[in-house]
């Protein structure tokens, strides 16, 4: 898969905050899927805090049957500390390694993580998305910033995540009687497009299948190949 060259991972907070700033207003809000997907890929990353190391793991499913056709993981130091609202220079470093591996162009990447949810609106899929210009979405355990109403109970159900009187992303329910997940425009995405992926991609579980598996395979859980 290419992965563009944006700019460089030197650079201090400071300037990390205001390159945010300005990736945010490259990101596209607007959803490019003209038809369903054949290929749907998910990230995730795990963490060894002690070492300072991690690897970050990328699962492509074939769409309808959320089956894994490909996947590839990639280990490596840790160049950034955890700063709140900077985890995409963290994290993103080793998963665009990661998808530059593949072997299959996904038609959709779903990340672990926030897409425009962030305070300056470029969380980890908003960056990965310009960095690899693919439909991205982002599909988070946990809110960064905003506030949401519980959504009902039952699968599918969902209220807007709003943040400084802005609808950043949405509260989504993926099984009945769940906790929900946090769903957000990740790049050449609309939030409707992006609600509407992450209900198809999931099957038994809280967590769309794509990124599910990549949880696994960052966990050593699920063979490479």
């Amino acid at each position: 898969m290419r992965v563009l060259d944006l700019h460089s991972w030197d650079v201090t907070t400071s300037e990390a905050g205001d390159l945010q700033r300005d990736l945010a207003t490259r990101v596209v809000r607007s959803r490019c899927l003209h038809s369903a997907p054949r290929f749907i890929a998910g990230t995730d990353m795990s963490v060894d805090r002690i070492r300072g190391w991690a690897r970050a793991a990328v699962v492509v499913v074939e769409y309808p049957s959320l089956e894994p056709v490909e996947v590839k993981t990639v280990e490596g130091p840790l160049a950034w500390p955890y700063v709140p609202g900077l985890l995409s220079f963290r994290e993103a470093p080793l998963v665009l390694e990661a998808l530059s591996l593949l072997r299959i162009d996904p038609d959709l990447v779903m990340l672990d993580g926030q897409g425009i949810a962030h305070p300056r609106r470029l969380g980890l899929a908003s960056h990965v998305g310009l960095f690899i210009d693919v439909p991205t979405i982002g599909c988070a355990k946990s809110v960064l910033c905003g506030d949401y109403s519980e959504p009902l109970y039952e699968k599918g159900a969902c209220t807007d995540l709003v943040h400084r009187g802005e609808v950043i992303g949405a509260a989504v329910r993926t099984r009945s009687g769940v906790r929900p997940v946090f769903v957000s425009i990740g790049h050449r995405f609309n939030l409707a497009g992006a609600v509407e992926w992450v209900l198809h991609s999931c099957s038994r579980y809280r967590l769309p299948e794509p990124t599910r598996l990549a949880h696994l395979a960052a966990g050593g859980r699920i063979a490479v190949f």
